[in-house]
């Protein structure tokens, strides 16, 4: 036991730097991921600011049924699941198809031009996006100069609950899109290029090269990428949202994000908002637990 303990330190001193590089990040993460979640027993608690965390007392589970019993519960989480799945729905498979067809370019001048302005709208402030949406959606906005073009009447589409998830979800594919395509193109860039040149010998073509070299080779990136995003259904781009959504569509856009900010920052109901979530949080968690649990089963491929 103590020569392996020697070993074991002996080991930890040749590789000291490399500690010393990851000490930074992984004190970050302590202080500012791990420290902080003690502050998630106030949902169990009738906080207050005087008594603080510890000193305020117990009440149990009052507050998550405060929340199932509130005429909004429904609401916000009906609205947060349709965006998540509508947005999981067309968001995910588009860099897919992207990196597919960036793949195919023969150009590599062309290639690296598109592929740098599909980057470059991920670099943009959400508060600069929803403020062109804003402009662009207005009454004498863009949208409604093309209408008009064609015919039609100005519609205030940031005030029409119809039109809002698609306009949430075209903007989130537009910013993302060519960014997603990044852990793509690294996978597709492990293929050997002789299976391409073997298929060529073969007789096949375009299509069938991808459905039996590319597709196959990127499936298990594909498969754990889609076990995060289902991981993270729940969590909508809410400072988007805040930023996008108004009274006129609190029926389709106010989802646990919106709610929570208003019930917890403009309303300072921090215990109530606490325990909404850390009731999200379970939720996701087994949403991944499941995800992930299927996946092992049907293509064994996981992540853990």
């Amino acid at each position: 036991m103590e020569r392996t303990n020697k070993k074991l330190g002996l080991k930890i001193w040749k590789q000291r730097y490399l500690y010393l590089m990851v000490l930074p990040g992984f004190l970050t993460i302590l202080i500012f991921c791990y420290f902080p979640m003690y502050g998630i027993t106030i949902a169990f608690k009738d906080y207050s600011a005087s008594k603080g965390i510890m000193g305020s007392p117990w009440i149990g589970f009052k507050y998550f049924n405060t929340f199932f019993h509130d005429p909004m519960a429904f609401r916000v989480l009906k609205n947060t699941l349709l965006l998540g799945l509508y947005t999981l729905l067309w968001s995910f498979p588009a860099p897919i198809i992207l990196a597919l067809l960036f793949n195919e370019l023969r150009n590599k001048h062309f290639k690296k031009i598109v592929q740098t302005v599909s980057y470059f709208p991920h670099f943009i402030s959400v508060v600069i996006v929803a403020g062109i949406l804003k402009d662009f959606a207005a009454r004498d906005g863009l949208f409604n100069h093309i209408i008009s073009y064609f015919g039609g009447s100005p519609i205030m589409f940031l005030l029409e609950p119809g039109y809002f998830r698609t306009i949430f979800i075209s903007s989130g594919i537009w910013q993302g899109i060519g960014f997603g395509t990044i852990i793509y193109l690294a996978a597709l860039s492990g293929i050997d290029p002789t299976y391409y040149d073997v298929a060529e010998v073969d007789g096949a073509n375009r299509w069938k090269k991808i459905v039996h070299i590319t597709w196959p080779s990127i499936r298990p990136t594909t498969i754990i990428l889609l076990i995060f995003s289902l991981g993270g259904i729940l969590g909508s781009d809410f400072q988007k949202i805040i930023l996008l959504y108004s009274p006129e569509t609190y029926s389709v856009a106010d989802v646990i994000g919106s709610y929570v900010y208003r019930q917890g920052i403009l309303g300072a109901r921090y215990e109530y908002t606490t325990a909404i979530g850390l009731f999200m949080s379970v939720i996701s968690f087994f949403i991944l637990y499941i995800s992930n649990w299927v996946s092992r089963k049907v293509s064994e491929t996981s992540l853990f």
